[in-house]
């Protein structure tokens, strides 16, 4: 039996799968939905996911204000944290909030290294917990210890003070490994790179010509937070130049602070490897002697050179009513042409092509010529389902729509995701599910079926699979919904297919989608909190051929 998208932890940090779909030619997009159907909550062996008997704990606040990110892709920030209220700073990959301050209560949410949030200033307690429970806001408790600190200008808060920019599609910088190399601790010097990069000199020669993924390909993305333009990675090297502001914690031989926990040792100067087809995010970029290195999440050092930057898919959905609104159609595949009647012929003539993931107005009207479906566009001519999917509101309304709860309508024949604000339908994309199709999701890549509820946020968390012939590591995927044991909703930056199946069983999104998708379902994220958890109340996740 196969374990689909199945959680495993990898520093700290759990591990999801992937997604499919089968094509096919059904007019509608939303399924009839029993009226009452309930929405599946199970215990999970996904890391960080709640149980349902411990649902007995205090319910989170309901949120207020604004969404952190609206539909329309709009940041809302709140004011920062005032200097003279009392803070708490998160120093490990995943720091625990609880619903109360016992080690045995329910994780509520996760705290991710440098994260500064506000707490009340009196000890809630210390039951297993010898430094003392926090009361942090706007929810929820931490233990002062291990994870988590009242040291403002403690080395790992200070080191990873990057936090993760929701107001754009990707929260750090990523990179995709070309070429193995080596992670360090600390920046190299001539002898280390002699010692641990023996071919260097023929790997630069190589990464100067490629032209897909080398030295002048993607410098924008490693530019990402930078105020002032770089010269080009091959001026840099040839002239040796060194950036003004590279990390103090790494200046003058310094080393990273061992939020990895790689550093087993203070005379170890490489701590690990990187392989082709990992990808790995970043929060920190620099120039040391012409060579350009990056600092990833976890403050492992590594040379720029041996990754492809990944800017990931630009595409983002339509809001329903504002960008485009019933009938209409979804591009999901490339090579759409708008067919035109000819009457001496009397046959459909193919026309111009329409845009890859365009979203088309209908009028309402289809037929079938030659065995295919095809539906009229309101501004003429006809485009055939093969290639896009029609888009209709839910013939029979479920009971948490009546309910005015919010709820995702997920087609996986047509490869599209609609959002709902009870019977309101407000948002629609294309979506990659998982590439098997319909077949059996606990043999196969393919993404289950059903009704679900989310139960588990992360704003980003690491991936693999042990797949024969399709071994990799992903860390940090954005924008993570657990909705049923290790299946996601999930942003993807490696590819850009997006209408077509292409996942190992979780749901794929592009990455603008995701990020709006993320901060408008339920259990809301607050503010400087890298995830959330919360079993039977979560946003329900519908899915269905």
């Amino acid at each position: 039996m196969r374990r689909p998208c199945y959680a495993l932890l990898v520093l700290a940090a759990a591990s999801l799968g992937g997604c499919r779909e089968k094509p096919g030619s059904a007019p509608g997009l939303v399924a009839d939905v029993p009226a009452e159907a309930g929405a599946a909550t199970t215990k999970t062996d996904t890391e960080g996911a709640p149980s349902a008997e411990a649902d007995a704990d205090a319910p989170p606040p309901e949120p207020s204000g604004p969404l952190l990110v609206d539909l329309a892709g709009i940041a809302h920030l709140p004011p920062p944290i005032p200097e003279s209220a009392p803070r708490l700073a998160s120093i490990a990959m995943r720091t625990d909030v609880l619903a109360k301050p016992d080690p045995k209560a329910t994780r509520v949410g996760f705290l991710r290294a440098g994260a500064i949030v506000e707490m009340d200033p009196e000890i809630a307690g210390t039951s297993g917990c010898k430094d003392g429970w926090r009361k942090i806001k706007p929810y929820g408790y931490v233990c002062v210890g291990p994870e988590a600190t009242l040291d403002l200008n403690h080395p790992i808060v200070k080191a990873a003070s990057r936090r993760p920019d929701i107001t754009q599609k990707l929260p750090y910088m990523y990179g995709i490994v070309t070429r193995g190399g080596p992670v360090y601790a600390r920046i190299p010097t001539e002898e280390d790179l002699k010692t641990h990069e023996p071919g260097l000199k023929k790997h630069l020669a190589k990464w100067e010509k490629d032209k897909e993924s080398g030295a002048a390909y993607g410098l924008d993305v490693w530019m990402k937070w930078k105020s002032q333009a770089s010269p080009s990675a091959l001026e840099a090297m040839e002239q040796r130049l060194t950036d003004p502001d590279i990390p103090l914690f790494l200046k003058d031989g310094g080393r990273v602070p061992n939020l990895s926990g790689l550093l087993k040792s203070n005379d170890l100067v490489k701590i690990g490897q990187v392989d082709r087809r990992n990808g790995v995010a970043f929060v920190e970029t620099f120039l040391h002697e012409g060579r350009r290195y990056n600092v990833s999440t976890d403050l492992r050092v590594m040379p720029a050179d041996r990754f492809r930057p990944i800017r990931g898919s630009d595409f983002h959905g339509y809001e329903i009513g504002k960008d485009i609104d019933f009938p209409f159609a979804l591009v999901r595949r490339p090579g759409a042409k708008r067919w035109v009647w000819d009457e001496g012929k009397k046959k459909l003539v193919a026309g111009e092509e329409v845009a890859y993931r365009a979203a088309v107005a209908l009028t309402g009207k289809q037929k079938f010529v030659g065995g295919v479906l095809h539906y009229e566009m309101k501004d003429g001519g006809w485009i055939d389902d093969r290639h896009a999917g029609r888009v209709d509101p839910a013939k029979k309304m479920p009971a948490w729509g009546k309910n005015g709860e919010k709820w995702l309508d997920i087609n996986i024949t047509k490869q599209v995701l609609v959002a709902y604000e009870g019977t309101k339908a407000v948002f629609a994309t294309v979506i990659s599910s998982g590439e098997s199709g319909l077949e059996d999701p606990e043999t196969s890549k393919a993404t289950k079926r059903g009704i679900f509820r989310i139960h588990t946020k992360h704003v980003s968390v690491t991936m693999d699979s042990d797949a024969v012939g399709e071994e990799f590591e992903l860390r940090d995927v954005p924008y993570v919904q657990y909705f049923q044991d290790g299946y996601a909703l999930h942003g993807a930056y490696w590819h850009d297919r997006f209408g077509q199946p292409k996942s190992h069983g979780c749901v794929n999104l592009a990455p603008e989608d995701a990020r709006r998708l993320f901060h408008w379902t339920e259990p809301q994220v607050p503010y400087g909190w890298h995830g959330a958890a919360r079993n039977l109340t979560g946003t329900v996740v519908f899915i269905h051929p």
